[in-house]
C-alpha cells in the first residue's frame, strides 16, 4: 500500500497499472492509453525496495527479470516515470540513501591513473563487436549534433565532427592534442580535414589498437600518433587540444588537476574545446544504478562546478554551448539499433547482460529528454583574442 501510495503522489501526468508480488492490481496515475502498460513485480522484496530506492533497485529489478513490462515497452515506461520525475528527486528516502553513498564515494573514490584505466577498461574492452551493433560506422560513441530530429545517426555524427573542428579553428601544421580518443574518429577526422599532427590518448587498449589499425589503413600515420597514456603524464605542448565525452569520467576530486593539464599542455596561442555530459541543476550525487553497472568513477557536472576549475587554471571560457536534446536523439538511435540485434547479443552475452543495456540506453535516452542531463561544449583559451569574436566562422 505503500508503494502505491508513493507512486500515485509521484506520477501525474499519464499512468499504468501495477500488479505486484502478491497480484494485487493498481492503477497508477491516469492512463492515457486504451491499453495500458502494465508494471509487474514479481519479487516481494521489491515493494519496501522500490519505496526505499528506487534510483537503484528499479534498474536491477529489470535487468534479473523480476520485473515486467506488459502492453509496451521499457522505454514507454520510463517515459511515463521520467515525464513526472522531471529534474527533481524521486522521494526524501531515495534523496537520503543517494547524499549518504555520495558522501562515501567523495571520501573513497580516487579516480587515479590505474584506478582511471580500470574503469575505462569495465566499459570500453568488453567487445568491439558489440559496439558495432549500435555506434555509426566510424564508432563515435559521444553525443551527435542533429541539426533536424530526423538526421540519420551517420549525418549527425559527422554534423558533430564538423561543428567541433570548425570551433577549433584549426590552421595548418598545428599540432593537436584529443583526450580520451576513443576510436580515433575525431582525430582522423582532423587528420583528413587539415595539415594537422594529431596525437590521439586513450586508457583502452582495445580502442588504441583500433585506432592504429584504421590509421595505417588510410595512410595517416605520418600525421596520428594513438598513445595508451593518461592524461596526466604528458608534458609537451599543443595549439589544439579537444576532448569529447572523456571528462565525464575524470571525477570531481580531478577537476582543477585535469584544467591545470590542459593549461599546461596548451600553447599561449592554443584553443581548447571540451565537450562533456553535464547537469542543468545545481551538483548532485552521481546515478546509483549507472555509477554500480556502466560508468564506475563517472559523473555528470553542473557548470558551477566546472567553471571554477578553469578560472583557477588560467584559462579563459570563450564561449559555451548547450546542447539539450541532441543526446537523446543518439540515444534512441543507439537503442532501437541495439534492440533490432538482439539475437546477435545474446550470442555473445546473456539476457541479463541485454536487459541491463537495454535500461541503460532507455534510461538515459529518457533523462536527455525529461530530466536535468545536457551536453555542454566549453571553448577554452589563454588569451581574449585567440578565438574569434563572434561565432560566424563556425556557421560558414
Amino acid at each position: 500500500m505503500k508503494l502505491v501510495n508513493f507512486l500515485n503522489k509521484l506520477i501525474k501526468k499519464d499512468g499504468f497499472v501495477l500488479i505486484d508480488a502478491n497480484q494485487n492490481k493498481c492503477t497508477i496515475g491516469k492512463p492515457i492509453k486504451e491499453i495500458p502498460i502494465i508494471l509487474k513485480i514479481l519479487d516481494k522484496k521489491l515493494h519496501h525496495k522500490l519505496l526505499l530506492h528506487p534510483d537503484l533497485h528499479l534498474g536491477e529489478a529489470y535487468m534479473n527479470g523480476s520485473i515486467l513490462i506488459e502492453n509496451g515497452s521499457l522505454t514507454e515506461f520510463l517515459e511515463i516515470a521520467l515525464k513526472n520525475i522531471g529534474r527533481r528527486e524521486i522521494n526524501f528516502y531515495s534523496r537520503t540513501i543517494n547524499q549518504i553513498r555520495g558522501f562515501y564515494r567523495t571520501l573513497t573514490n580516487f579516480n587515479l591513473i590505474k584506478k582511471s584505466k580500470k574503469n575505462v577498461a569495465h566499459h570500453y574492452d568488453i567487445s568491439e563487436k558489440l559496439y558495432d551493433f549500435f555506434l555509426d560506422k566510424n564508432r563515435q560513441y559521444s553525443c551527435a549534433y542533429f541539426k533536424n530530429s530526423n538526421d540519420t545517426l551517420e549525418q549527425a555524427q559527422e554534423n558533430k565532427m564538423n561543428h567541433i573542428i570548425k570551433k577549433l579553428n584549426l590552421k595548418p601544421n598545428q599540432r593537436v592534442l584529443d583526450i580520451g580518443s576513443g576510436w580515433g574518429t575525431l582525430a582522423i577526422e582532423i587528420a583528413k580535414q587539415s595539415k594537422c599532427e594529431v596525437v590521439g590518448i586513450t586508457l583502452s587498449e582495445n580502442q588504441l589498437r583500433y585506432s592504429k589499425e584504421i590509421a595505417k589503413q588510410l595512410n595517416l600515420e605520418n600525421q596520428l600518433d594513438f598513445r595508451l597514456i593518461d592524461y596526466r603524464q604528458l608534458s609537451e605542448k599543443f595549439d589544439r587540444i579537444v576532448s569529447v565525452g572523456m571528462f565525464e569520467h575524470v571525477g570531481r576530486k580531478f577537476y582543477q588537476t585535469y584544467f591545470n593539464a590542459v593549461s599546461k599542455l596548451l600553447s599561449e596561442d592554443g584553443i581548447a574545446l571540451i565537450h562533456t555530459i553535464g547537469s542543468s541543476m545545481p551538483p548532485r550525487n552521481p546515478h546509483p544504478w549507472i555509477n554500480k553497472y556502466i560508468f564506475p568513477g563517472g559523473y555528470t557536472p553542473s557548470l558551477s562546478e566546472v567553471t571554477s576549475p578553469i578560472e583557477n587554471s588560467g584559462l579563459l571560457i570563450s564561449d559555451i554551448e548547450v546542447l539539450r536534446m541532441h543526446y537523446a536523439h543518439t540515444l534512441r538511435n543507439w537503442k532501437e539499433r541495439f534492440l533490432s540485434k538482439k539475437s546477435e547479443v545474446l550470442e555473445m552475452f546473456d539476457e541479463r547482460f541485454f536487459r541491463m543495456w537495454e535500461f541503460y540506453l532507455a534510461g538515459c535516452e529518457m533523462a536527455f529528454k525529461w530530466g536535468d542531463q545536457v551536453v555542454f561544449q566549453f571553448q577554452l583559451t589563454k588569451k581574449n583574442n585567440t578565438a574569434p569574436s563572434t561565432r560566424d566562422y563556425i556557421y560558414q
